[in-house]
């Protein structure tokens, strides 16, 4: 379970989607998303003295944690430096650097030292991953991506799906699906046209596999979206 009481971690760039159950003037909603740099992760894990990782095991690419109150403190000091922007260059990386010390102190330590770890696969698939996000209008050639990785094509099919749960081909087409869903709300494209733009070479193909991931049919779904929009 993802609520207010728990973080979400992950070391490479997963599908997300996150609906907002409550919020109000007098209680607002408050999102926070931190890049971590694997580099100051592997540089305190040295000055902490920490250990590398026991277990070497295939996770998934994402899990939540435990937000505990000296980690909501830090979080809290993170966001007052809005308001005193001059303060920001100085105190941002002490607050940060604190921040990723929790995280390594927390349940979910014992895995960000995993992907911080030289040599970790996941640092592997990150890069076929933003491949896939700059290309995903190409057509995918999985022997290719391994060798971009320096993997073999099993080892490498293996372990994007351990990290994904999706194999490379689901993940293009999530990625294509979701871009044409946004070209065709934001700016009115039909369905044939974004089908085309996001690699589609059939609009038919395109559209039953849309409702497969949406849950409802093309039209009726960008329709309910511009109704959201507009109330």
């Amino acid at each position: 379970m993802y609520d207010a009481h728990r973080f979400l971690l992950t070391s490479v760039d997963l599908p997300i989607v996150a609906e907002v159950l409550e919020a109000s003037q007098a209680k607002p909603y408050l999102g926070l998303m931190l890049k971590l740099d694997q580099r100051e992760i592997a540089q305190l894990m040295v000055d902490s003295s920490l250990s590398p990782p026991r277990v070497r095991q295939e996770n998934r690419g994402m899990a939540t944690g435990e937000v505990t109150v000296p980690l909501l403190g830090a979080f809290k000091r993170l966001i007052d430096l809005l308001d005193v922007p001059e303060d920001i260059p100085v105190l941002a990386p002490l607050v940060q650097r604190e921040i990723l010390y929790r995280l390594l102190m927390g349940d979910q330590g014992e895995r960000l030292r995993q992907s911080a770890a030289a040599g970790c696969k996941s640092h592997q698939i990150a890069k076929a991953i933003g491949w896939l996000k700059a290309n995903f209008d190409q057509t995918l050639r999985i022997d290719e991506l391994a060798a971009y990785t320096r993997m073999s094509t099993s080892a490498f099919h293996h372990h994007f799906r351990a990290l994904t749960a999706m194999s490379p081909l689901q993940y293009q087409k999530w990625l294509r699906l979701y871009e044409a869903r946004k070209l065709m709300f934001t700016e009115q494209l039909d369905a044939a046209k974004a089908a085309f733009q996001v690699g589609y070479e059939s609009p038919s193909q395109f559209i039953r596999e849309y409702s497969r991931l949406f849950g409802a049919p093309l039209l009726r779904d960008i329709k309910s979206l511009q109704q959201v929009a507009a109330s």
